[in-house]
């Protein structure tokens, strides 16, 4: 399921087929211009099991290589394979936010600091208002020109971040369906999706880095069963 939200709430809450009859109504064009998300998906660190090389003691050398492996195997039990369907399976676990109440030069800094190209801007209760990316920040008509008094400059930074955040937004719910987010992705342009609870909260993100790394990584078919 997909919703919409602004700084007025939930705007939109439906189907794929339904959010695509308004989706050229939205202003979620210009994120094509930011970075690519950087994906922060925890990924399972599964050691290779040692081995252990062969002696020239023949018989007793391969018995003792047999029980450090089967022990090993043991210690590190290689994960169970399973279907990735749905956005939970894949979707960044930790998110970062921008607060509604901070700054434009607050925003950069945020950005900046974690290499990120764009970032959800929620209110005091976690709940989804906007969305804030470096081409919204690096718009030429948002920017003073280079001859422009420093003052401007410093006004520019302090505006508040809604002034330049994107709003409406479109954003997916935990268990929604995974080829249907990619197709919304790729029909819209964006490099990612916010994912919220039921109640507007941003839990996670989901970005085509994470989808891409699912088909790479085990279970590497699973995810077209």
């Amino acid at each position: 399921m997909f919703a919409i939200y602004g700084t007025s709430g939930q705007m939109f809450r439906g189907p794929l087929e339904e959010l695509r009859k308004i989706a050229p109504t939205l202003r979620v064009g210009r994120t094509r211009a930011a970075a690519a998300v950087t994906s922060r998906s925890m990924e399972r660190d599964v050691s290779p099991l040692p081995v252990v090389p062969e002696p020239a003691a023949g018989a007793v050398a391969s018995a003792q290589r047999q029980a450090v492996n089967e022990y090993a195997s043991i210690q590190s039990p290689k994960p169970q394979r399973h279907p990735l369907t749905r956005v939970l399976d894949v979707m960044s676990p930790t998110v970062l936010t921008v607060a509604d109440s901070a700054s434009v030069l607050e925003a950069w800094q945020t950005l900046a600091d974690h290499g990120m190209g764009q970032a959800p801007v929620v209110n005091p209760q976690g709940r989804l208002v906007g969305m804030i990316t470096r081409g919204e920040l690096l718009r030429p008509d948002q920017l003073p020109g280079p001859d422009t008094h420093a003052l401007a400059w410093r006004a520019m930074l302090m505006q508040p971040v809604t002034t330049l955040m994107v709003t409406p937004v479109p954003s997916v719910e935990p268990d929604t369906d995974l080829r249907r987010v990619a197709q919304l992705l790729l029909d819209l342009g964006l490099p990612g999706l916010p994912v919220v609870a039921a109640d507007g909260v941003v839990s996670a993100f989901i970005s085509r880095s994470d989808i891409l790394r699912a088909v790479v990584h085990d279970p590497p078919l699973d995810l077209w069963s």
